[in-house]
């Protein structure tokens, strides 16, 4: 035995590779220029590991006083006493909405049904009966898109369902920006579908000092007409809390007017057809200067269709003769390839979450969650330096061992089980410390040993 246990050490002298990993592979290069970190260097800038560069998440997010006032104070004036089976109907609705269907779908489907009666000629003698039966199946099995018309009533069930919720995830779109360029000082924004006004309100919260122009455009005129009541205060007259905010029913025509942000909340989903959304896109994004953001429900579908968008984007197929800068992916992707979400044989919902504190309804009391999708496009090139993986599910800690699940800028999705024996303890305590949405400060994650078989959650 003490004879074998000499030769191990032997071998690892002559053989310093094998065996233990190195404690600094993999770790961060915070520092430009420098490769590998390890734990003696100051790579955290004397900050906790809690507060790692990766760090994306933040606090319970609150609406600003003023807001929340108004709208209390909107649905105490109708008294509506079934409000709160109506705001859990529609936000089940909204929840559980999907795409419509394409023409070219249904046209496929029909002629696969189609084909599939005439297995049976029997039961169809007449052409007319065949299409019959074929259009009675799929209305049986096609899901039915409708428009929402958002009447005055509506729209205050809106209110109550999405405000707050809504301004969550934008004020944590809004958060990714700031974190990673903080030099960004914008001027104008644009808000397509701004409904109750939560965008200007949440870019306000961020870039108040420097905003002198929000645009807000609505379809709805009772959406505009409540934003405007909610900028002051919840009544119709007096002066607004926020000075420049413009409302408009339809996006603006010149191809010369440009907004630093332009942004787009949980509206694309509202639109009937992909045509329509693929127009909607190039147009939003001729108008973005800097930055065009885009969420949508943390639903397949509202995923499914932020990529499709991010795609239309970095394809290029418009380039604008005013603005040629190419887009790339600001936010969350680590990079420009197909999304590995969906490459999978079960395509998963590449989604964040944000706590906030609800409008204190009194249905409405305790803290809340709110799932959501989002793309970031800007303009110019992506910068490799700020490349970390992303993390995309929960962080599962187990004893001296951490499971996270990571975009990676390779266009692949890893599980890393990370250990402070095999990747140094600053890795593991940053990795520890880091939640759901966050960056994870390393450079190369395919250098990562194989996840083992068992499930996390035995671990």
């Amino acid at each position: 035995m003490a004879g074998a246990l000499r030769y191990l050490l032997t071998l690892r002298r002559l053989c310093p590779g094998l065996g233990v990993v190195p404690h600094t592979r993999a770790l961060a290069a915070v520092v430009p220029g420098v490769t590998q970190v390890d734990n003696k260097s100051d790579f955290l800038q004397k900050r906790p590991h809690r507060q790692h560069p990766g760090i994306r998440k933040l606090p319970h997010v609150r609406l600003p006083q003023a807001l929340s006032n108004g709208a209390q104070l909107l649905l105490r004036e109708i008294a509506e006493p079934n409000m709160e089976n109506q705001v859990q109907a529609l936000t089940n609705y909204l929840w559980s909405r999907h795409l419509p269907a394409e023409p070219e779908e249904l046209q496929r489907r029909a002629m696969h049904l189609e084909k599939k009666f005439l297995e049976n000629p029997d039961l169809f003698q007449t052409e007319a009966k065949l299409h019959e039966a074929v259009l009675h199946a799929l209305r049986k099995t096609t899901y039915h898109w409708q428009e929402l018309s958002y009447s005055e009533g509506l729209s205050l069930v809106y209110m109550a369902a999405r405000l707050d919720g809504g301004f969550a995830a934008v004020s944590r779109a809004f958060h990714e920006i700031r974190v990673r360029n903080p030099a960004f000082q914008p001027q104008t924004l644009m808000d397509f579908g701004s409904g109750t006004g939560s965008v200007t309100w949440a870019a306000h919260s961020v870039w108040g000092q420097t905003l002198r122009e929000y645009m807000c455009v609505d379809r709805s005129t009772a959406m505009l007409v409540l934003a405007e009541k909610l900028l002051k205060g919840g009544s119709e007259s007096g002066e607004p809390y926020i000075p420049g905010v413009f409302f408009r029913q339809f996006l603006p025509v010149s191809p010369k007017v440009q907004f630093d942000i332009v942004i787009s909340a949980f509206s694309l989903s509202e639109l009937p057809s992909e045509a329509d959304r693929n127009e909607v896109v190039q147009t939003l994004w001729r108008k973005t200067h800097h930055f065009l953001v885009l969420v949508e429900n943390g639903t397949k579908a509202g995923h499914s269709l932020l990529m499709d968008a991010r795609d239309l984007v970095l394809n290029g197929n418009e380039k604008s003769p005013l603005d040629p800068r190419p887009g790339f992916v600001f936010a969350p992707c680590p990079h420009e390839l197909p999304c590995p979400q969906l490459t999978t044989s079960k395509p998963l919902a590449c989604s964040f979450s944000q706590a906030y504190h609800p409008i204190p309804f009194s249905w409405n009391k305790k803290p809340k969650e709110e799932k959501f999708s989002m793309v970031i496009l800007a303009r110019g090139s992506p910068e490799e330096a700020n490349r970390w993986p992303r993390i995309t599910q929960p962080v599962l800690k187990r004893p001296r061992h951490v499971h996270c699940h990571l975009c990676c800028p390779d266009g692949h999705m890893q599980h890393a089980v990370i250990t402070a024996r095999r990747h140094g303890r600053d890795l593991y305590r940053c990795a520890r410390v880091s939640s759901w949405g966050d960056l994870l400060p390393v450079f190369t994650p395919s250098a990562f040993p194989p996840s083992p078989a068992q499930d996390p959650s035995e671990s």
